[in-house]
């Protein structure tokens, strides 16, 4: 059964459905190496990272094995669980594609929030920074404050419906697929650059600069998917 050229809509779930397919025909027997994901790219036709999210979803349903610093290997599926639910509803958001929505919205309140914030606004901002520093200091992942720190900025926009699609948004980064990319990809590193982003976005509003807090949300926005794009041997996994 060859793969298909896949269409650009919900990419990782039909890319996930093929390689799900020829698993339980037995095109990939149990233990058997899957291709490398520049292969499975050029193949379907779609980018590295639309494969690697597809194969996270195969890992979270327990298809597939990553292990770092051989590759993703097919799993015996009679010997194991069923997958959790949750990780194979149709309604779960490629990470990506979550990212580059959050783009879009997110410019937007952080210019808004530059033309009307008050200081006890800012103030969240800062508290929710220092958070995630103290958080990172411990070695904890700072989601904590990441969260708290885009909804001072929306809450200073003033509009429900944008808190509550915020807030939609971010905490959709909880589901089963983005909690296992992060896995990968995130590190506490990674979030102290992470931090020097937000420090850049509070202080654009704090000066009331309105194209400048756009953009520093829009390079948040850029550099939060390069981490989530990069290859898996330079993340160490593969």
């Amino acid at each position: 059964m060859p793969l298909q050229t896949v269409e650009p809509q919900r990419l990782y779930r039909q890319i996930a459905e093929q390689l799900r397919a020829l698993i339980a025909k037995g095109e990939f027997a149990v233990g058997a190496r899957l291709p490398a994901e520049r292969d499975l790219s050029r193949q379907l036709g779609v980018s590295r990272p639309s494969v690697r999210e597809a194969l996270i979803a195969l890992e979270v349903e327990g298809w597939v094995e990553v292990r770092t610093g051989s590759g993703v290997y097919v799993l015996d599926r009679k010997a194991r669980r069923t997958a959790a639910p949750a990780a194979q509803e149709a309604s779960e958001w490629g990470p990506l594609e979550l990212i580059r929505a959050r783009r879009v919205i997110e410019g937007e309140t952080a210019a808004i929030a530059a033309a009307q914030r008050k200081a006890r606004d800012v103030a969240a901002m800062t508290s929710a920074i220092e958070t995630m520093r103290e958080l990172a200091d411990r070695g904890v992942m700072p989601l904590e404050g990441d969260r708290a720190f885009h909804l001072a900025i929306v809450a200073a926009c003033g509009n429900v419906v944008l808190t509550e699609t915020v807030i939609n948004y971010w905490d959709s980064r909880n589901g089963p697929i983005f909690t296992r990319l992060g896995g990968y990809f995130e590190t506490v590193q990674s979030w102290r650059r992470a931090i020097a982003e937000h420090e850049a976005i509070r202080d654009a509003i704090e000066a009331r600069d309105v194209p400048g807090a756009r953009l520093a949300m829009h390079e948040h926005m850029d550099k939060s998917h390069q981490r989530f794009s990069t290859s898996w041997r330079r993340a160490g996994k593969v």
